[in-house]
């Protein structure tokens, strides 16, 4: 894969804050119990942004000041993202703006303001918000970080890979997937330390276009998507990370709403865990999919705690 470079991944930790890198990850008795396989389960939402993209934007941040300490960033976002660029353009001192739809989840916009940035509210989906990030980045001069297409982004949410690696003898990592950064990254450290271990990406069926393409060969784009897992409700995949998934992943799966509702509510009750539905994807595959992974070593990707107080309760409590 020319993309991704493994020599780049093993020293990224170096350009990343040690508080988004070795992130707890354990075998859960009781839910292993329940499911019927050794689960463990890493939690990326133990940090100051609540998911796995300070990883990247660490990354993606550091290497462009080393070569222009007076960039500015720009990046569109449903959220996460969002929150995570504008912690390291704090961080590194750097101007920040984000672009995010009008829809999206007010606690992860309250938190970008909060971090520091410059937010843009655009009407429309997060479709709308990349473009309009784009336009920006055309007029402005800005830096744009496209998610997943930005190759730090990738390499950074790597470092996921090297640490499960480090910590779990596993059979299988089911992977949340959106934009691709996580799922590639994670994949291609799997593909070249540890060639056995499956990867298996995990899309709500409401937000398949992912997937779809996966499936195909090629991109498709759908024209909605119509989730609770708002972190990875995209309707256009990037060609190149399209790529990049093509060569490592071993499977997709796509689950339903009750199945993600489900798993938030296991990680709730079994593990004392709020998660956003994005990160309750892998456990949804599990509930739907039992037979498939039975007694097999799993581990998971808690990706994200961004969710709203009330929106949890609705769906777990």
């Amino acid at each position: 894969m020319a993309r991704l470079n493994l020599d780049r991944i093993t020293s990224s930790p170096g350009k990343i804050s040690s508080v988004f890198l070795n992130t707890p990850q354990y075998q859960c008795e009781s839910l292993s119990k329940i499911l019927d396989c050794q689960i463990t389960i890493k939690l990326e939402m133990l940090n100051p942004v609540r998911s796995f993209k300070g990883r990247g934007t660490d990354l993606a941040v550091a290497n462009l000041i080393a070569h222009n300490p007076n960039t500015v960033v720009v990046c569109a976002s449903a959220g996460n993202l969002g929150q995570a660029l504008a912690y390291s353009g704090r961080s590194f001192g750097i101007p920040t703006t984000v672009i995010a739809s009008v829809s999206a989840n007010p606690l992860k916009l309250k938190r970008i303001r909060e971090f520091g940035a410059e937010l843009h509210l655009v009407p429309g989906d997060f479709e709308a918000a990349r473009v309009f990030a784009r336009e920006l980045s055309e007029t402005k001069g800005f830096q744009l970080i496209e998610d997943s297409e930005n190759i730090d982004t990738c390499e950074g949410a790597a470092t996921i890979g090297l640490e499960l690696l480090q910590g779990s003898d596993i059979d299988v990592v089911l992977v949340a997937l959106g934009g691709g950064a996580m799922a590639t990254g994670i994949g291609f450290v799997l593909k070249n330390l540890a060639p056995a271990v499956q990867l298996i990406c995990v899309q709500p069926a409401g937000a398949p276009a992912m997937t779809l393409s996966w499936q195909a060969g090629k991109v498709i784009e759908t024209e909605t998507a119509d989730t609770i897992a708002d972190g990875v409700a995209g309707r256009c995949p990037i060609p190149a990370v399209l790529d990049d998934l093509l060569e490592v992943a071993d499977d997709t799966v796509l689950v339903n709403e009750t199945s993600i509702v489900r798993g938030m509510r296991l990680l709730y009750e079994h593990c004392g865990l709020v998660v956003e539905p994005s990160a309750a994807l892998g456990i949804a595959a599990l509930l739907e999919n039992p037979e498939r992974f039975k007694e097999a070593r799993v581990a998971t990707i808690l990706c994200g705690g961004n969710v709203n107080h009330k929106d949890f309760q609705a769906w777990v409590q």
